[in-house]
């Protein structure tokens, strides 16, 4: 984390349910808070109004900060979403969140949270999106564009299943990053940012890692290309966001 910290990588993203992720992003920014974009999520079992403050807190007190730039709802569950906003909105008004958004809504959800909420206090969406998952590009993403809501991407390079060069569709990448000096990897997470709405979050178990995830914001990609790797990974039919449980 602090190798991307160093490379410009700032958004940081953890979760209530990510076991000790929390006191390990602790230790990663001590000393440089003020540099991070910092995101932490609340549990749908806890997402009651008190409930989503309380572990809010605690997330603060893992995190060892008075403050989360962004807090999600990590999927809608069983607890009225009037409730999860209207704790979003206390603990926003008390400076501890500066701004909140969802994961894993689908365009009815995100209908149902700006019924409430109005127009302009969702600010993202964190959603499944990779090359073999474009599910989203249907309708979530031209309802977040239309709202001003950032799409933000998790599990870019999808579930240990990233195109192989052995593939038709793995090569296109291959040919395109080798135009670019770069890596597949690099090539398809650029295509995923391609619009300004739509952001990443991919993962990095080593300072390797990073700086590769990093070098893609180097990269520009022309037309064509964005083109060859559209026509390779086909935006399919699924009609729902998956849950990341």
């Amino acid at each position: 984390m602090r190798q991307g910290l160093d490379l410009g990588m700032t958004h940081i993203d953890t979760a209530q349910m990510y076991g000790s992720a929390e006191e390990v992003v602790a230790e990663a920014i001590a000393g440089r808070r003020d540099q991070v974009f910092l995101v932490s999520k609340v549990l749908p079992g806890n997402a009651s109004r008190r409930g989503t403050i309380i572990a809010c807190e605690k997330s603060l007190a893992r995190l060892h900060t008075d403050r989360l730039d962004s807090y999600l709802l990590h999927w809608r569950g069983q607890h009225p979403l009037e409730e999860t906003i209207a704790a979003f909105e206390q603990l926003q008004h008390e400076g501890k969140i500066l701004c909140w958004g969802v994961s894993n809504f689908d365009v009815p959800d995100l209908e149902a949270v700006q019924k409430i909420a109005g127009e302009g206090s969702l600010v993202c969406n964190q959603v499944l999106y990779h090359l073999r998952e474009r599910a989203i590009e249907h309708a979530v993403i031209p309802w977040c564009e239309k709202h001003g809501v950032a799409v933000v991407a998790y599990s870019p390079f999808g579930h240990g299943d990233f195109p192989s060069s052995r593939t038709t569709a793995g090569r296109v990448l291959q040919e395109i990053a080798a135009a670019h000096n770069a890596t597949p990897r690099q090539v398809a997470l650029r295509f995923l940012v391609r619009h300004s709405s739509l952001f990443a979050i991919p993962k990095a178990s080593n300072p390797e890692h990073a700086a590769e995830n990093a070098g893609a914001g180097e990269l520009n990609l022309t037309q064509t290309e964005l083109d060859r790797i559209d026509a390779a990974f086909p935006t399919g039919s699924r009609p729902r966001v998956l849950p990341m449980l």
